[in-house]
């Protein structure tokens, strides 16, 4: 069964170029190291509203949903990416991750950080319904 890293972090709007200079390297070591697939996701800002994911009967007045800049705790001049690594299962992510976390292309040194990553938020998920269960 395969299993998936998602990811959360708040990244500031003019650091966006940096960060997905970092996104493409990390997409590449990840899949060099067992990766099925990777999705990087900028927020459109101008995208939806919380609130219209909820039915129009679950809906209540004078409530504010939650949303991905509040659970990232993105400050005024940042944004959120949430992105996530698909792997073939928790084996060869657990092995390819000890591998990504060694590998010296993911070592940065003396370079200027895109985001902070003590603020990242990330978690392993089993799947239980996928793009071809739907």
């Amino acid at each position: 069964m395969s299993y998936v890293d998602c990811f959360l972090a708040p990244v500031p709007r003019a650091n966006k170029a940096a960060y997905e200079e970092l996104a493409r390297l990390s997409a590449k070591v990840v899949k060099e190291h067992g990766a099925l697939s990777v999705m990087e996701c900028w927020l459109d800002e101008s995208g939806p509203d919380a609130e219209t994911y909820h039915g129009a009967e679950a809906k209540q007045a004078q409530v504010e949903y939650g949303n991905f800049v509040k659970a990232a705790g993105a400050r005024q001049d940042e944004t959120v990416v949430v992105s996530y690594v698909e792997w073939p299962d928790k084996a060869t992510r657990d092995a390819g991750m000890e591998r990504v976390t060694n590998d010296p292309r993911m070592q940065f040194g003396d370079q200027a950080p895109a985001f902070d990553g003590r603020r990242l938020i990330a978690g392993g998920f089993k799947p239980m319904l996928g793009a071809s269960d739907a």
